[in-house]
């Protein structure tokens, strides 16, 4: 990039990036990437998991430095040293996972970095909570700063995330992913504020990959796709459509489900009767669950993360003990609790941690795709495994579920998002289970492995598997669940037909309002 292209930028931007490239060893994150944030615009980023969307807002941020390129604030060209002078600089990020110390409170934790106000060598927090209220009242944000984070809503804290840049006089606000961990009606709070921080001057750069969201949020949008920066379009005129094939490079095809459901005298093949059971530190994580799941029939399950959707997959997997309640597999009680138990009585399960849990990373797709079945004709012959059935076996699984591989002998750990859950549904559905249990299916894939997994479990559904869909993305549950359940601290609090249900509804009773639809199915 020339001199003379760097001086003649427009003035009118709050941020310009020029051709910014950034490589780590074997992996060029940014590549060329150039866009320009308008003061007072709410502009998106708009990309999937490894598009390049976390490197650069690191350098926006001061965390990284590029290698190529240029990166001016207004009219001037600026090389950040550190994250502190961006800060300096006027430059703020919000980051999905929260960076707040749950015993502080709202005050300590906004002005912990700072030069906070002070009387005689004595810190004035009276005078930092006046300014905290200030703000929170320019922006529609109401905190108690006085209160201690423990005690706030995931709303609420993303709020003082919010006030901690605000409260550092940030211009340029970057929120990521700021959606994911918020119930509908928190995510249209939020929507507000950022708009009103926009007609007061301030620029926000929204990081997402949900298509929907940026199109109704941004006032235009930038698509990267491996790195590269493809586009920038208004946000207004702008279809899912032609956004999701800017993403990934070829037409997508949405995948929802036309109200099939359980066909009429389907049998039930989940039970659950008021379960309950104990998280990872040994408190109730769910508390008198019951809901059903027939035949045929896909049972949604929404909630914001944490709210027992991981305790209840693991406790249907075998992987964790239930402390009272039952469950039924078609009509079978489930005694035991194992992870061996459930497979033999007809439970496939796909967990959200693919890799972690769900595959052996080192092992080859082949080995992956029998694990559950080496054991038995006709994959072994006791006591030795059939090498040629194996590999037979494992091209057909390969072919009917469109993994793509140079070799079934490839390891699991070399593929993509898409073809490592596409493996996974594979071994599962391969058991011809009675019920399928799967956990955030689609999470960091790109649009069009969403599309195909999307086909995968409609198609599980068509051969009479119940379908159990735990899952964050409430437009995923929407588009595939024939009822759904929502999930509110450990408890069911309603049921509802997908046909019958609407976000604003859904999104209450996430954030715990009791529409007394009563619990269970």
């Amino acid at each position: 990039m020339s001199e003379s292209s760097v001086a003649g930028a427009v003035t009118a931007n709050a941020v310009t990036a020029l051709g910014v490239t950034k490589r780590f060893p074997g992996v060029v994150a940014n590549e060329d990437v150039t866009f320009e944030v308008r003061v007072g615009e709410v502009h998106a980023l708009l990309g999937e998991n490894g598009a390049g969307k976390t490197t650069l807002s690191n350098i926006l941020t001061g965390l990284y430095r590029p290698d190529e390129g240029h990166l001016l604030l207004a009219d001037r060209e600026t090389i950040f040293e550190s994250p502190k002078a961006a800060i300096d600089a006027g430059i703020g990020m919000v980051h999905q996972h929260f960076r707040l110390i749950p015993t502080f409170t709202v005050t300590e934790n906004i002005i912990l970095g700072t030069q906070p106000p002070s009387r005689r060598f004595l810190l004035d927090i009276k005078s930092a909570e006046d300014r905290i209220v200030e703000l929170a009242e320019q922006f529609s944000m109401p905190v108690d700063p006085r209160a201690k984070v423990w005690q706030l809503s995931v709303g609420e804290q993303q709020r003082i995330e919010i006030l901690k840049v605000l409260y550092r006089d940030a211009q340029v606000l970057i929120m990521d992913e700021p959606t994911a961990v918020l119930t509908p009606p928190e995510a249209e709070s939020l929507v507000t504020t950022l708009r009103s921080m926009a007609r007061q001057g301030r620029s926000v750069i929204f990081i997402s990959h949900k298509l929907g969201e940026v199109a109704s949020i941004a006032d235009r949008i930038t698509v990267l796709r491996d790195g590269r920066s493809v586009a920038t379009v208004e946000a207004q005129g702008s279809s899912r459509e032609s956004l999701a094939e800017l993403m990934v490079g070829r037409e997508v095809t949405s995948v929802i489900r036309q109200g099939v459901g359980a066909l009429p005298g389907a049998a039930t093949v989940l039970t659950v009767d008021s379960l309950s059971a104990l998280g990872d530190r040994g408190r109730p994580a769910l508390t008198d669950v019951s809901l059903q799941v027939k035949a045929g029939e896909i049972l949604g399950i929404a909630g914001v993360a944490g709210n027992g959707q991981r305790e209840l997959v693991e406790v249907l997997a075998g992987l964790r003990p239930r402390t009272s309640g039952s469950i039924d597999i078609d009509g079978e009680a489930m005694e035991r609790t194992d992870a061996r138990h459930p497979i033999r009585m007809g439970v496939a399960y796909v967990p959200q941690d693919r890799l972690g849990t769900g595959l052996a990373p080192d092992l080859s797709i082949a080995e992956n795709l029998i694990l559950k079945r080496y054991r038995r004709p006709p994959i072994s012959r006791a006591p030795f495994l059939r090498p040629s059935v194996i590999a037979s076996e494992a091209d057909r699984l390969m072919t009917q579920f469109d993994v793509r591989a140079p070799s079934a002998e490839t390891p699991t750990r070399r593929l993509s998002g898409g073809n490592v859950q596409k493996v996974l549904l594979a071994r599962e559905m391969s058991g011809a289970p009675k019920v399928l249990v799967v956990s955030s299916p689609t999470q960091g894939l790109d649009v069009g492995a969403v599309a195909t997994v999307h086909q995968l479990l409609l198609d599980a559904a068509a051969k009479g598997v119940g379908v159990l869909l735990v899952s964050e993305d409430l437009d995923e549950v929407m588009a595939l669940s024939d009822r759904i359940a929502v999930m509110y601290e450990g408890k069911v609090l309603a049921c509802m037909e997908a046909a019958e249900a609407d976000i604003s509804r859904i999104g209450m009773l996430m954030g715990g309002a009791d529409l007394d639809e009563g619990q269970g199915s």
